[in-house]
Formats: C-alpha cells, structure tokens, sequence
C-alpha cells in the first residue's frame, strides 16, 4: 500500500549491493530515497535534499559516519539511523552520543529496518511543536533560550546544541525546579517506542553540562535515584 505523504529518505553506504537493497526496499514502500556512498557526498546530499531521515553507515570513504552524523546535525533536525559492521557496544554508544537516534549492525533484517524507520518517522512528526509549546523567551541567570530561534546563550555567548539537546535542555527549563525521571525524559524527548536506555538521557545532560555550566553556575541538577531538574539561579 502506498503512502499517500511521500517522506524523503537519504541511505548513505560505501557497497552498492545494500544501497541498492535499501533504495528498492524503500521506494517499494513509497518513500522518496536518494543515496550516497561517501560522507562528503552524504553531506552535501544532505543539504541539498533536506531529507526526513537518514541510514548512515559508519564506516565511509572520505568522511566517517560520525563525521558525517555530526555535521548534519547541526544544520538539520531529522532522525538519523547508524549501520555499522561492528558490534562493539563503543561504537553504538558514540553514535548515540554523537546525537543519532538508532544503530543497526549488519547484516540487518529489512522488515526491523523498515519498523525503526516508519517509529522514527512518526515519533519525529508526533514531537514537533510538543516539546516547545511557546516562543516565551525562557531566561535563568545567564542563561537564555529563545525557543523560535531554537538559540541557547549564556552570558551572551551562543552555544551549540544538537536538536535533543536543545529539546531537553528546553524542556528542563520550561518546567524549571521540576523533577523528571529518566523514563520520563526518555519518552518525552525521544518517543515511547525509542530503541535505546535511560543511558541515553545521561550522556546528553552531561554532554548539555559541558556545553552550558559556567565556573560558578550549574544549572542541571541530578537528583539521585530519580532523575534531573533544571535549577532556578
């Protein structure tokens, strides 16, 4: 059955043989696909073709998968789905660092491929405008984030963030002195069919800590055994 909104997907992999198995796959189902086969190419694929999601392989010519992952965060906001030969729990754990949402080690089978992408897909659609419910420009000692610009500064000093980190960060200071479970945070951020473990929520807080804490300011708190909460400064 064909979809009647065509979602556009990028597959990036260096062995034609799985591109050309995943480009059938999807297009099958009714997605708009376009490959790559290096990261640079990936990139500017990426840029150029604006895609809902993206099948990145690790392992690239030219430009890694985690290269590529991390660039193309921080001009998009879309789901990014890792495939690697390697099973070493290292490499997933960087990926999912790196800001993608799910990690597939091949050889894979098509049909979990296709459920990850359809979940992602739809989780990416359900959460827009969920996370951020106002423009209301949230403001907590040197910390300002103004939520249409998706813009975080402290001191005045813009600050980068992935989009989950921005989303968590966001949603942490909307509902300031407020403590939020792990599974909370998890399901809130990354959807209730997410693939990953509350290990998640902690490497992005603490990613988040790095990026925002000043010498004198510590603005997420972790309230042991439960979970986070922003702290009002």
């Amino acid at each position: 059955m064909k979809k009647t909104e065509t979602e556009k997907i990028l597959v990036v992999d260096d062995e034609e043989a799985i591109l050309d198995l995943i480009e059938t796959e999807l297009e099958f189902e009714g997605y708009d696909v376009v490959t790559a086969q290096n990261g640079e190419e990936a990139i500017e694929k990426a840029r150029a073709f604006v895609p809902d999601l993206m099948i990145l392989d690790i392992m690239l010519p030219k430009k890694n998968g985690y290269d590529v992952c991390k660039e193309v965060l921080s001009f998009l906001d879309i789901p990014i789905i890792l495939l690697t030969a390697k099973s070493d729990i290292i490499d997933k754990v960087l990926g999912l660092e790196l800001g993608a949402d799910d990690y597939l080690t091949k050889p894979f089978d098509n049909r979990e491929l296709l459920a990850r992408i359809k979940a992602h897909l739809r989780r990416s659609k359900k959460r827009t405008g969920e996370v951020i419910k106002t423009d209301r420009i949230i403001k907590n000692g040197p910390l300002t984030i103004i939520p249409h610009e998706r813009k975080v500064t402290v001191n005045n000093q813009e600050v980068h963030l992935t989009p989950k980190e921005f989303d968590l960060l966001y949603l942490l200071a909307d509902n300031i002195e407020q403590v939020f479970q792990r599974e909370t945070l998890l399901e809130r951020i990354w959807g209730y069919d997410y693939f990953g473990d509350t290990r998640t929520v902690d490497m992005h807080v603490q990613r988040i800590r790095k990026k925002i804490d000043t010498p004198t300011q510590k603005f997420i708190h972790t309230v042991f055994g439960v979970g986070y909460k922003m702290r009002r400064i």
